[in-house]
């Protein structure tokens, strides 16, 4: 099934809900505007519903996407009405963002069993909340049951050391580290080794959150990769590029910048909570060959969730035409 398909508890739901709800409010009332004195989906309810989706921030290319498959919809069906929209929204976006199975059948934050210790390689610009997202998921891959190891690999700021050292206690996992300044594949050589010696079952490394100049960059991360497969051949196993949702078209930005210059496979959408610009995450789910992993719904440690496009979706449209 991968990672994608888990069914949500009513628990993880609730928290879906309530962290999407500035977003969802705002879809809702876009999407009503849209249909409003309409009893069935024609092309002015299609204009009007192009325009709700890019000033959502979806994004152009993949608001057209959805577009097309709404008209591809009525021409085959001759006739859909209004109040069945938001039901056809949740089904086509759904399948828009469906992926085929790339993860072995495992529950939330569960490792796969031959790759262990399970690598992450954290990347991303300062302040998109890339330290939070490391502490939470080393809780929740705690919480799972697994052993984490954490390391310091940002050593370009004293206080990105600091940082992550506080989530360390918080989550209660321990952090590799060594002074600022010093090398960062010898930081992440140090933690590699240390999780294979604690036989540990998750190691995940901060880097540098700087991108002004991709060249040095990408040459810093291979080298720290480089340094890594020294002590497991195939790590890092997720380089995981975390974007702040509550920038929006930002995001897209930095997700161009970072993908061309570093091997990026996972990303993780963080602050949903506080923004009503949510609909960046489908967005980028559709427009980059990377899948949405991980989302940051709240402050709390249990609020960055493992990324269902089907949960994410009903969320969003499930009620989209009901006040």
């Amino acid at each position: 099934m991968g990672f994608f398909k888990k069914l949500f508890s009513r628990e993880k739901k609730e928290q879906l809900d309530s962290g999407l709800e500035k977003t969802k409010k705002g879809v809702w009332d876009k999407i009503t505007r849209a249909v409003a004195g309409k009893s069935k989906v024609d092309d002015e309810v299609l204009d009007n519903l192009e325009e709700a989706f890019v000033t959502s921030d979806v994004g152009v290319d993949t608001t057209l996407k959805i577009i097309q498959r709404l008209e591809e919809r009525v021409a085959r069906d001759k006739y859909v009405s209004s109040s069945e929209l938001n039901d056809i929204l949740c089904d086509e976006i759904s399948q828009l963002l469906s992926r085929p199975d790339t993860e072995p059948d495992l529950g939330d934050f569960e490792v796969p069993a031959d790759k262990k210790p399970y690598v992450i390689m954290v990347v991303g610009v300062n302040g998109v909340g890339k330290t939070t997202t490391i502490g939470k998921l080393a809780y929740q891959y705690k919480a799972a049951g697994n052993k984490v190891i954490l390391g310091a690999a940002d050593t370009f700021r004293a206080a990105a050391i600091e940082q992550l050292d506080i989530w360390g206690e918080r989550a209660g996992v321990p952090v590799i580290k060594q002074k600022m300044g010093s090398d960062p594949a010898a930081v992440a050589f140090d933690t590699l080794s240390s999780a294979k010696a604690q036989n540990a079952d998750v190691v995940i490394i901060d880097t540098a959150g700087r991108l002004h100049n991709k060249k040095g960059l990408m040459d810093e991360l291979s080298k720290v990769k480089k340094v890594m497969q020294k002590v497991i051949p195939d790590a890092p196993h997720e380089v995981l590029l975390v974007l702040d949702g509550s920038t929006g078209q930002n995001a897209y930005e930095q997700a161009k910048q970072f993908v061309a210059a570093t091997e990026v496979n996972a990303l993780a959408v963080t602050k949903l909570d506080g923004t009503a610009k949510g609909g960046v995450v489908i967005g980028i789910s559709d427009q980059f060959n990377i899948p949405v992993k991980y989302i940051g719904i709240g402050e709390k440690m249990e609020d960055l969730q493992i990324f269902h496009s089907d949960e994410f979706v009903r969320s969003l449209f499930g009620n989209a035409t009901k006040k």
